[in-house]
């Protein structure tokens, strides 16, 4: 199945959690922009209207609540999926932020596992057909919506972490990933455990997915770290 990737701006004036925004949403195949100023996306969203903005509520220039409201008063981005992001936590602001219109509220500092599945959840709504449900590589699928793995039809029983490891792995066919790479994007940043962790979930998944003489689709990239092999699905 192949799906035109949903694109996402980014609206954040902290430069390391918009890097590191972009490069976790990157991963999960979304084309990617951002701006720093709350001003410059109003010109930018004016340009060319994205499938999603993440919206930090603080910004110079304009600030996002402002921005949010602007948005929904305008018929182009009236029902334009908006996540705010914010650091703060009373219940008061969070009702201000989704009365202004926000369809999610996020506080900082949070999850990007999490963050990224509340922007997998919204785009599901509203551009269903940006969002694979179901990720195929050669015989192996992966269906999101009934959490089932499959192998030439035969099912593939995988813990919560396995799963989420080869989703991860199949979003992105070929690219190598380091181990801390790995358990950014599967385990999260804020999660403090060894790297060998990854070198043990990887071979639980060779074996789930393996029986006999399979052709093993993980590759192991000697000093760097691991991947699905692009060529998996070309393979007799």
């Amino acid at each position: 199945m192949t799906v035109q990737a949903a694109r996402i701006l980014i609206v954040e004036d902290e430069e390391p959690l918009t890097l590191l925004l972009r490069y976790n949403l990157e991963a999960e195949g979304y084309e990617v922009d951002s701006v720093a100023r709350g001003d410059e996306a109003e010109t930018r969203l004016k340009e060319q209207a994205p499938d999603l903005v993440v919206l930090d509520w603080m910004l110079p220039g304009l600030s996002g609540i402002e921005l949010c409201r602007r948005l929904r008063a305008r018929p182009e981005t009236k029902s334009l999926p908006i996540i705010m992001l914010t650091a703060r936590g009373e219940e008061s602001e969070r009702v201000r932020g989704l009365a202004t219109g926000a369809d999610d509220y996020v506080i900082k500092p949070f999850s990007v596992p999490e963050l990224l599945a509340r922007v997998r959840a919204l785009l599901r709504r509203s551009k269903p057909e940006r969002v694979a449900d179901v990720l195929s590589l050669g015989e192996i699928q992966l269906d999101r919506v009934r959490k089932r793995v499959t192998r030439g039809g035969r099912d593939i029983d995988l813990g919560p972490t396995e799963y989420r490891l080869l989703e991860f792995l199949m979003e992105r066919p070929g690219r190598v990933f380091t181990r801390e790479q790995l358990l950014d994007g599967v385990w999260g940043s804020e999660v403090y455990i060894d790297e060998r962790t990854v070198d043990v979930h990887v071979g639980r998944l060779r074996k789930a997915l393996n029986r006999g003489n399979d052709v093993d689709p993980i590759r192991t990239v000697r000093g760097a770290g691991y991947s699905i092999d692009e060529r998996f699905g070309k393979m007799a």
